[in-house]
């Protein structure tokens, strides 16, 4: 019997969200999904983007931030900037979302994601077959496995 790939093991069925569907909803469905990204698809399921903690971070936090290379003058706690910012929880996602992203095919091979986790230093690769998200594997998924078996050798 050959061993499942550590991609089928890791492979996981989540929530999708719709570039419509409010910043403030969808931080709620990826804290549920315990994921650090979710992907975005159009209404036939074909992927659009990513949407998670960085691009979240990105509508709480002004643009400029990204900017500077020292941070130590803005105030101490992001309760401030929150109230400021209360009102992106209502923006729809795709003011947010990541479209650069990453995606493999449903034949995929453990090289391959692990290439992909090294080369692109993306946090989850949706999984598309046939233009539908499949599902995600995570990188911490991804790396526990690979663990455990080498572990397991040892």
């Amino acid at each position: 019997m050959t061993p499942q790939t550590l991609g089928e093991l890791t492979i996981r069925q989540v929530p999708l969200l719709r570039a419509g569907d409010e910043v403030g909803d969808a931080v709620r469905r990826i804290i549920e999904a315990a994921v650090p990204a979710l992907p975005v698809v159009e209404s036939g399921g074909k992927l659009k983007g990513i949407f998670g903690e960085r691009e979240f971070l990105s509508a709480i936090f002004p643009g400029y931030l990204g900017e500077l290379h020292y941070a130590g003058f803005v105030t101490k706690t992001a309760d401030e900037l929150i109230d400021r910012r209360a009102e992106c929880a209502l923006d729809p996602v795709s003011k947010y979302m990541n479209t650069e992203h990453i995606e493999v095919a449903a034949d995929y091979s453990d090289a391959q994601l692990a290439e992909t986790f090294l080369h692109h230093r993306v946090l989850i690769i949706p999984i598309v077959d046939r233009d539908e998200v499949r599902g995600i594997v995570t990188r911490g998924d991804f790396f526990r496995a690979l663990a455990e078996r080498l572990a397991a050798r040892s």
